[in-house]
Order: C-alpha cells, then sequence, then structure tokens
C-alpha cells in the first residue's frame, strides 16, 4: 500500500470514529494558495465528515489570495506563505494567535512525461541544463506566484537572465487551477519550467524530474489562519488543526509537501 492511502485510511478511520453531525454545523470559506489543491482536496471530505461542517475553496497565487484578504473579500481560513500571513496578522486582516504553519513547499523541475530527466542535481549542472535547453518556463510574478518571484530572482542571481531571455515563456494562467500551470510542458512547447512540487505531482502529462540543488533550493512555509472577519471562527479553528494534524502530515507529505518540525 502507498504511503499516500495509507494516509488517506488513517484519515477515514479518525473520521469515521469522530462523525456523528451536529445541529450547528457551519459552512466556512477557505482562500488557499494553489499549490495545496491537490492535498487539500484529499483532506477536505474526512474533514467535513469528522467535524459535521461544509468547507468551500477558492485557490489562487499566494500574493493574489494575499490581495483578496487585503481587500477585505468574505472568508473564515486563509492560507499563504508565512511571511504573508504574518503581514496580514500586523495589518489586522487575521488573527494573530490563529496562525499555524501547514507544511513546506520546495521547488523542483517539471518536464514533459517520457521526456529525458535533465542533470540538475548541482548548480553547475542545473545553470548546463537551462542554457542547454530549447524553452524554460516559470510562473510570471506579476501574478503573485511565490515560485514565479523566486524563480525570476535565481536566474538574476545565477547572472544568466539576460542570456536566457530569448527562450523564457512566463506562465500567466489565474491559478485557480494549478494543474494547468503545466500544460505547455505537457504539450511540448516548454521543455522544461520550474515550480513547486506540490503543482507538478498533480499536473496530467508532466513528471519531476527532480528538485532544486539545495543550494538554491527555497522552501516556502505555508501557513493558516482565521480570517478577522470569519462569521465562523470556532469551526475556521477546527478546519485549521484538522489539516495541521499529524494524520494530515501523512497526505500532505506523500503529496510533495515537507512536513513541520513544530509549531
Amino acid at each position: 500500500m502507498s504511503r499516500l492511502r495509507i494516509a488517506l485510511a488513517a484519515l477515514a478511520v479518525i473520521a469515521a470514529m469522530c462523525s456523528g453531525g451536529s445541529a450547528d454545523a457551519a459552512e466556512i470559506k477557505v482562500l488557499a494558495s494553489g499549490s495545496l489543491k491537490g492535498a487539500l482536496s484529499l483532506l477536505i471530505p474526512d474533514f467535513q465528515k469528522s467535524s459535521g461542517d461544509t468547507a468551500t475553496i477558492e485557490y489562487g497565487p499566494a500574493g493574489a489570495i494575499m490581495g483578496r484578504i487585503q481587500n477585505n473579500d468574505a472568508a473564515d481560513v486563509v492560507i499563504v506563505s508565512r511571511s504573508q500571513i504574518e503581514k496580514l496578522a500586523n495589518n489586522g486582516k487575521v488573527l494573530p494567535g490563529s496562525l499555524v504553519n501547514v507544511a513546506g513547499i520546495a521547488l523542483g523541475i517539471a518536464v514533459r512525461k517520457g521526456a529525458p530527466r535533465p542533470d540538475i542535481s548541482s548548480v553547475e549542472a542545473f545553470k548546463h541544463a537551462l542554457l542547454s535547453a530549447r524553452s524554460i518556463g516559470y510562473r510570471d510574478p506579476a501574478t503573485g506566484s511565490t515560485s514565479g518571484t523566486y524563480a525570476a530572482s535565481l536566474l538574476e542571481r545565477l547572472g544568466m537572465s539576460e542570456d536566457l531571455k530569448p527562450k523564457l515563456r512566463l506562465d500567466r494562467t489565474e491559478g485557480d487551477a494549478p494543474e494547468n500551470v503545466f500544460r505547455t510542458v505537457a504539450s511540448g512547447e516548454i521543455e522544461m519550467q520550474i515550480g513547486q512540487i506540490t503543482e507538478i505531482v498533480i499536473a496530467p502529462g508532466v513528471e519531476l524530474a527532480g528538485p532544486l540543488p539545495s543550494e538554491i533550493q527555497n522552501t516556502t512555509m505555508m501557513a493558516a489562519g482565521i480570517v478577522g472577519t470569519s462569521k465562523a471562527p470556532e469551526a475556521a479553528s477546527v478546519f485549521i488543526r484538522f489539516i495541521s494534524s499529524p494524520t494530515a502530515a501523512g497526505v500532505l507529505k506523500a503529496t510533495g509537501f515537507i512536513a513541520v518540525k513544530e509549531n
């Protein structure tokens, strides 16, 4: 049995033990970074079964989600990067005492399924792979994507921005469907694309060539918090505890996330 199936089976057992419904069941709205879509899609059914509450989730680039909260969009829970949620808390948009780390996300390289995997085992090998590639993609930083922002700064730091400019292709999809971010890689239009591993593993037609070398890796800690204007803060708190529980961590790890050491 795979690690993901074991984690899901454990969640199902817990949900069955805790289920029973409630006359006070709540409906909560979650705004989350698209990088979490694969994992949350697996976790939500068991959360709803165990709590009796209903959760609807809207996804988008982390920066865009942060902007929605800043603009007072109605929501109960927000999940973005730790630095972003701390800014929201400092601005009074998220309850300061509600912040909880959920999981970390690392960056990797996506290639078309079945295509040769480039050697990216070292910084020099990574640079050679970029120079040899016919075309290279990453998320447009203007979309608010944390991976796109980092990829642009990384190429600048490596002194490769100008040399690679003619073959760079920026993805500008909305981000509510992260599985579509790599569709031009799947079609063969783009040879390789830098992106979040959690999005690569759920994208059809592509596969993970490998993570970025440790020296240039960037791990983003994703964190959840209760929106200050939430109409169901107690249910929001239950949801956050559920997705940050040890059992949920098994599902997160199996879908490409890095486990949280402590909160």
